[in-house]
């Protein structure tokens, strides 16, 4: 992966920061950030030593980036969390498109960072509205993500989340089992889902695992690359605990200040796993068949 941001990028990038102020700020220095598997990224150095991140991609759908200006803007309604802030984002004549965001840089967690981290959650997730989705569609990765609005949760979880990555990955080849597994979920998923009542549509994250939160240098909890829609809170938690990171402080506050149904327990994590479980079959490959199954399996006990 390039560390340098191709040359007609940095321009735009200069044009954008100097905001009709002349002569626009230039840019120096240029260092890879490691973390991300969809896009390069970096951080710039600016005349005056100030820092700025910028991420970049000659493949990416043209408002993949548009998008997740979008979600960064709409996460600040979760009070406790630090969410970078857009500075510019644009898509060069040679169809290279970039995101340029503050720098937040990387501290050590203090003791309250998964307290905070867990309240800063739960009072995004006190945003809520009547119906599931979202005013337009984005992306999970490169993925994209449909968030057509439904006024009920089982139907909007099968036909904009589910339905859409099992035929993805059917396309692909893989998931071609379990065939009367899948079809008795569709059947079903209203009446396993028929506690969540509708008014509990949530601002989520949409992708919260550990690679997209961290803590500032001042301990703050910065939350980062979101794939947001109004959902039901319990998504987020169980993308917390598919792929680990996620402290047990986190989860025992978010707990103590929000009601979590035992029937996440009983299976629903695993209903809600699969989403992000078949989003990486299809970016990354049969390897996540396995897990796919397994979730699949486990959560066909609720019903």
């Amino acid at each position: 992966m390039t560390t340098c941001p191709p040359d007609d990028v940095v321009r735009e990038v200069e044009r954008a920061l100097a905001d009709g102020a002349s002569p626009a700020p230039r840019v120096h220095g240029a260092a890879r950030v490691s973390g991300g598997c969809i896009s390069p990224s970096a951080r710039l150095t600016l005349e005056g030593g100030t820092e700025v991140f910028l991420k970049w991609s000659p493949t990416a759908p043209e408002d993949m980036f548009t998008t997740e200006a979008a979600g960064l803007d709409a996460l600040r309604g979760g009070r406790g969390l630090r969410i970078p802030e857009v500075l510019g984002l644009g898509t060069t004549q040679a169809g290279v498109s970039w995101l340029l965001l503050e720098f937040i840089p990387a501290g050590q967690p203090t003791e309250e960072f998964w307290s905070r981290l867990a309240l800063g959650l739960v009072d995004l997730h006190r945003t809520v509205d009547d119906d599931f989705g979202w005013a337009e569609d984005n992306y999970i990765g490169s993925l994209p993500q449909a968030n057509r609005g439904e006024t009920d949760w089982a139907s909007f979880w099968w036909l904009r989340r589910l339905e859409p990555q099992l035929r993805m990955a059917r396309n692909k080849g893989f998931l071609l089992g379990d065939q009367e597994f899948w079809q008795i979920l569709e059947r079903d998923l209203p009446a396993v889902l028929d506690d969540v009542p509708d008014q509990t549509a949530s601002l989520l994250h949409g992708d919260l695992w550990s690679g997209n939160v961290y803590a500032s240098t001042e301990g703050d909890p910065v939350v980062i690359d979101p794939a947001v829609y109004l959902g039901h809170a319990e998504v987020d938690i169980a993308m917390t605990e598919l792929f680990g990171g996620f402290a047990p402080e986190f989860h025992d506050a978010y707990n103590e200040a929000a009601s979590v149904s035992p029937l996440y327990e009983a299976g629903r994590r695993d209903l809600y796993q699969l989403y992000p479980l078949m989003v990486h079959v299809n970016l990354f490959g049969g390897s996540y068949e396995v897990g796919v199954q397994a979730a699949l399996g486990r959560a066909i006990r609720l019903i």
